[in-house]
């Protein structure tokens, strides 16, 4: 017989390896730490309360189809961080709470404010365009609830309204609510101190293998189905019926409208790509996150204009409770993947230095990858048993590539290196560009287009880069950052077509290019004509030097030669200032108090126009 616990009152924590019972009028309080039963989980009476807070989290390890069961319900917080003009994915950890066993569908019905730290008042679904919070009331608004199963255009969104019709393991949208509430229940911060609404999912908790639906060619809006932290790099490698990438919705939380044509928002990319285990294919890296480029929208949900967006980059690996993201299917034919009680794990949000948390869309460090050290990383706790004290704590090997499409939003390219990738379309390694927009920039392999490129690493190498625009359309090219990767001093876009080859890696390159897409011209080498000894540019002739203590930029010429101008600009390539008919002095100074903390390139011309680009660091 299994082993039966009945545990009423208030529990902390606990390992249970059998059935995990709660009795009528019983409850579990689990404050901050991690429940574990090996087998279901029975909420005998309407009465029965299991409830999660402070980052608690609830982990079953058996396999197979859920037979957790009984009326009561699993309670668990989770934070929004829009507000009622800006989507926020989900993907609930709970359905319905009937006396039947196995997973239940949901819908926002199943949606609380709580009042105290067991106590929660139903959500009113409003049809009001507007969701509202306040100390006593949470209106959400049901107009933007949607789910997206197997569908590759914008119309075909199906809108679920407050309907309990979402199935487990589907995804769907929601905007937030306006309004705050001071309630404090006990968690990090008050209900909603704007733009941050809490809410509490209650209903029976979804277990076991889960059944996702996927094409080719197609998107699914899913995300992490569990009352725990998800494994999202294991989930995509070992799902071989998805291309082993996911998609992140990103969102200009300043524009305050529903009209679609207002949005300004767009899709990153996560990867798994790094290092496995040799034996069991565990991934041994924190995976490489490529963040969104902002588009805004035509109404039949057309990218149109494109717009400066921050590029924050997010932390996705260790996927936190409710966090919903898209994938999409491989092969020839329909299929599913399946969410499973192995992928599972229990880590916090932000308790495992500034990289290794989970995050529910939360910013991760200015410098991203690094995840913490080995020790740090020994805190998670794993279904599947898999060792986290053996993920590296570097970042995978890569050159990270920004492009200023016509001098508005930035494309953020990743060029990852590792052994076991090939130069062609890698299961869980190489993310298709997720957006088909006016004007883009892009890895190509196979003839399409990929904003994440892994391979094995050659000096040899030649990357082919693609660009495309409708209309003519001015692009800047540049490293923004080699991450653990210092095998190569230089790296260049070669012009295929005039056999020219423009320093990236100091400087940037323009491109003026008319309407079309160009998928052939151009590649990225780290071996140019002046390394094989052809024509060297003037680049030794000056020494260029940041001096932060003084707050100036200091060009010496030594050689007295003619300078026309120099310009600076921001890592992106936005012009900041310009300074013409310098003559051939000595030493130029220039005041750098003004500049905000950052990356900037200076390029040098000379009077018979050569260049020099070098590229310096501001801190004031």
């Amino acid at each position: 017989m299994k082993k039966v616990i009945i545990l009423g009152s208030l529990l902390i924590s606990a390992t249970i390896f059998g059935q995990l019972y709660i009795g009528g009028s019983s409850y579990i309080f689990n404050k901050g730490s991690m429940i574990y039963t090996k087998g279901n989980l029975e909420l005998n009476g309407s009465s029965s309360n299991f409830y999660l807070r402070n980052e608690g989290h609830f982990l079953q390890g058996a396999s197979g189809t859920s037979t957790n069961r009984g009326s009561g319900k699993l309670s668990v917080f989770q934070e929004g961080t829009v507000n009622n003009f800006a989507y926020n994915y989900w993907c609930s950890p709970v359905g319905i709470a009937s006396s039947s066993a196995g997973n239940e569908p949901f819908g926002i019905s199943l949606l609380y404010r709580p009042t105290t730290n067991i106590a929660s008042t139903a959500s009113t679904a409003t049809s009001s365009l507007n969701g509202s919070t306040s100390s006593s009331t949470l209106d959400i608004s049901s107009y933007w609830i949607h789910r997206f199963v197997v569908k590759d255009t914008y119309a075909e969104w199906d809108r679920c309204a407050a309907g309990t019709i979402l199935n487990p393991g589907e995804g769907f949208t929601m905007k937030g609510t306006s309004g705050t509430d001071a309630t404090n229940v006990g968690e990090t911060a008050t209900n909603n101190p704007g733009s941050r609404q809490r809410y509490d999912f209650r209903g029976k908790p979804n277990d076991g293998n889960i059944s996702i639906l996927v094409a080719p060619d197609q998107f699914t809006l899913t995300g992490n189905p569990y009352p725990s932290a998800l494994d999202l790099s294991l989930f995509l490698s070992n799902e071989t019926n998805s291309t082993g990438i996911a998609y992140f919705w990103e969102q200009d939380k300043s524009v305050n409208s529903h009209y679609l044509a207002d949005y300004k928002g767009g899709y990153g990319a996560f990867s798994p790509v790094g290092q496995l285990d040799p034996v069991t294919g565990f991934p041994l890296t924190a995976g490489v996150y490529v963040p969104a480029v902002f588009y805004s929208y035509d109404g039949a949900g057309n990218e149109g204009n494109v717009f400066s967006n921050p590029n924050v980059n997010y932390q996705r690996r260790y996927c936190p409770v409710g966090q919903g993201f898209m994938i999409s299917g491989s092969g020839s034919s329909p299929s599913t993947v399946t969410m499973r009680n192995s992928y599972r794990i229990s880590v916090k949000e932000g308790t495992l230095g500034d990289t290794g948390s989970s995050y529910f869309e939360k910013k991760g460090p200015a410098s991203i990858g690094r995840i913490p050290s080995p020790i740090a990383i020994e805190k998670i706790y794993s279904v599947a048993g898999n060792d986290y004290a053996k993920v590296s704590a570097k970042q995978v090997p890569q050159i990270r590539f920004n492009a200023l499409l016509n001098n508005r939003g930035i494309r953020q390219l990743a060029l990852v290196f590792v052994d076991h990738a090939t130069d062609g379309v890698d299961h869980a390694m190489d993310a298709a560009s997720p957006n088909d927009a006016p004007e883009e920039v892009y890895f190509v392999l196979n003839d399409s287009s990929f904003v994440i490129d892994a391979r094995p690493f050659s000096r040899d190498k030649k990357i082919p880069i693609g660009f495309s625009n409708e209309q003519k359309a001015n692009f800047k090219i540049t490293v923004k950052e080699m991450m653990n990767f210092d095998q190569v001093d230089d790296v260049y876009l070669h012009d295929k077509i005039s056999n020219e080859y423009h320093d990236i890696k100091n400087s940037f390159f323009e491109l003026n290019l008319p309407a079309g897409k160009n998928n052939t011209q151009y590649e990225i080498v780290f071996q140019s004509a002046t390394t094989l000894g052809l024509e060297k540019s003037f680049a030794s002739d000056l020494v260029v030097l940041q001096d932060n203590a003084s707050k100036n930029l200091i060009i010496e010429n030594p050689k007295q030669k003619e300078l026309n101008s120099y310009i600076i600009y921001d890592v992106v390539g936005k012009r900041i200032t310009t300074n013409t008919q310098l003559g051939n002095k000595l030493k130029y100074m220039h005041s750098t108090a003004n500049l905000p903390d950052g990356i900037y390139i200076l390029k040098v011309m000379t009077a018979d126009r050569r260049e020099q680009g070098v590229k310096f660091i501001v801190k004031n």
